[in-house]
């Protein structure tokens, strides 16, 4: 219930958590930090509308909420202490930026005014223009000069963020206005009127020629990059791809597009194309681009400096994103029609123009494949997990490097979520509880699943404190190969090029001498713990274990040491590189 009540706000952070709430907010991930003290305890004792989430690192805090945001689609709040704060979680305020998740990010700083200022602490934690750590990865921030125009900052920053193609933004509150003593009422926005814009619906005549040049194509082709989870969006896809008699090419990045097992799919989903991919697009006479990352750049990678042949037709938002500090959006899209529009609705439109009609896929899925004694691959490991899970709606909500679509196949919408989006280490964490979160809130016929190496759980394991304590169901399992693996394969690409011991290759990168004790630390956090696990025999059993505490509520962790080693599939792309 609303402390707030009839009560008139008295200070300045009041007018901000009233703002919160009329924002309808429902979490704010924080750390706890003194430039934000007025605002804490509004949150705590005059509204109670926008519930915190406490974390035991800003980078964590902004992870949960991308994770939140990947499965709902909204954005939630995070306070972050100070520059430093800020500085803690740039990282995974960039990942936000890559993956376009929306989330109000509340920075605090002061006071400005220099006077107002305590001896030291005040300084330190004091920037004139404290936005400029994260400006060129935020749709937009703002650092308001007095509390209502703070209160109109909040309310435009939420709705900038959740404003198509979305992405976090940062508002930046002086500690003195928070803490300003309030004389009369503050005029809030008008929040009805502060609502995030419809994205802009494709151009008919486009969509027109879109869908000429489509259906005379002989052999088209489908990239499926970013997409809603609407189950609705996924049947007309499914209609339209089958209509197209098009091949289907999926990315293991991106959340779950198109079913695995259909036989429109080609290739493997994988953090690249792989070779039956390319095939399929450099034959292609039609390519249809629905928010692939980085066309411009699979496109490349398939045809080189030559001409196209192809017809391009492109559907992405993005465009709207680029800058000049990174080039996370890739090269400027080559097509011949191109859409400035979300790729579904482009989808909504080319089907009702073909008269369309969206069906759903009823072609089960990919068979589990036997495993058998011996050392686990990553693959056993899929394996294993989907016969421990057989029958089970399940989100994979973070899947190691070393998996493709064929071992986490997908059927459906919130089958999988992808990966965090700036491709670093560290993320995995967070994002799951961040999701899992969201799952129990409003999904709550999901079992909750993260599978993650052991380099990304280390980084921020303290993610699973929050997990526990805000009661968050969720399975996680580690594939611990006792080594940042990824790196191994690049020292031995360059020890070859240069003729130098390939066996070197894990000096500076393995995590030995001593084995970190993963299931240690998850205990430490609150979770029920099996480890060190090296057969399959022994996985079954702690899986069905694990299985059962988080179908009561709780949270379980598995850690199963696993061989190095990616899938076969992405091998052969990664050495083509």
């Amino acid at each position: 219930m609303d402390k707030s009540g009839d009560r008139n706000p008295e200070w300045g952070s009041d007018s901000f958590a009233v703002v919160l709430d009329e924002l309808n907010l429902e979490y704010i991930a924080l750390n706890p930090g003194a430039s934000y003290r007025g605002l804490h305890d509004s949150l705590v004792n005059f509204t109670s509308g926008c519930r915190m989430l406490l974390c035991i690192h800003e980078e964590t805090a902004v992870s949960i909420a991308q994770g939140w945001a990947k499965v709902t689609g909204r954005a939630m709040g995070v306070a972050l202490h100070s520059n430093v704060g800020l500085l803690h979680a740039s990282m995974s305020i960039y990942n936000a930026w890559c993956d376009r998740m929306p989330m109000l990010i509340i920075g605090a700083t002061g006071p400005v005014d220099a006077m107002k200022r305590r001896p030291w602490i005040d300084w330190i934690h004091t920037s004139q223009d404290q936005g400029a750590l994260v400006r060129d990865f935020v749709k937009w921030d703002d650092q308001p000069g007095s509390v209502g125009a703070a209160c109109h900052s909040l309310a435009e920053g939420a709705a900038r963020a959740q404003t198509a193609p979305c992405g976090p933004v940062y508002v930046n509150l002086d500690s003195a206005l928070q803490e300003q003593k309030l004389s009369t009422p503050i005029a809030l926005p008008d929040f009805a009127r502060l609502k995030p814009a419809p994205a802009a619906m494709p151009d008919p005549d486009l969509v027109r020629k879109a869908a000429a040049m489509l259906s005379k194509a002989k052999a088209p082709v489908i990239l499926m990059g970013r997409v809603s989870n609407s189950d609705a969006a996924w049947e007309r896809r499914v209609a339209l791809a089958e209509h197209l008699g098009a091949r289907v090419i999926v990315d293991f990045k991106t959340a779950a597009s198109f079913p695995t097992a259909h036989p429109a799919t080609t290739g493997v989903a994988g953090y690249f194309p792989d070779p039956s991919a390319r095939e399929a697009i450099g034959n292609a006479d039609v390519v249809l681009n629905l928010g692939w990352i980085d066309f411009a750049g699979t496109i490349r990678a398939v045809h080189g400096d030559l001409p196209v042949p192809a017809g391009l037709i492109s559907a992405s938002n993005d465009a709207a994103m680029q800058r000049g500090w990174v080039r996370d959006s890739g090269a400027l899209v080559p097509a011949d029609i191109s859409f400035q529009c979300a790729p579904d609705d482009l989808v909504a439109a080319l089907a009702g123009e073909m008269n369309v009609a969206a069906a759903a896929f009823k072609g089960g899925t990919l068979p589990i494949p036997e495993v058998e004694d011996g050392a686990l691959s990553p693959q056993d490991i899929a394996a294993l997990l989907r016969g421990a899970l057989m029958g089970r709606k399940t989100c994979l909500m973070r899947g190691p490097l070393s998996w493709t679509g064929a071992d986490w196949p997908v059927e459906g919408p919130l089958d999988a979520l992808g990966a965090d989006g700036g491709a670093g280490v560290g993320s995995g964490p967070g994002m799951a509880v961040g999701s899992a979160l969201a799952l129990r809130d409003h999904y709550p016929g999901r079992f909750p699943l993260a599978v993650l190496g052991d380099g990304d759980f280390l980084m921020n394991a303290s993610a699973l404190w929050t997990a526990a304590n805000q009661k968050v169901p969720m399975l996680i399992v580690v594939v611990n190969n006792h080594s940042f693996y990824n790196d191994e394969v690049h020292q031995e690409t360059v020890a070859r090029v240069r003729g130098r011991p390939v066996e070197n290759k894990v000096v500076g990168v393995e995590l030995t001498g001593p084995d970190i004790g993963i299931p240690g630390i998850a205990e430490g956090f609150g979770f029920e713990c099996h480890g060190g696990l090296k057969t399959a025999s022994d996985v079954r059993s702690a899986l069905q274990e694990a299985i059962v505490t988080v179908e009561r509520g709780g949270v379980a962790l598995v850690e199963i040491e696993a061989t190095k080693g990616y899938a076969p599939s992405m091998v052969k792309v990664l050495q083509s590189e």
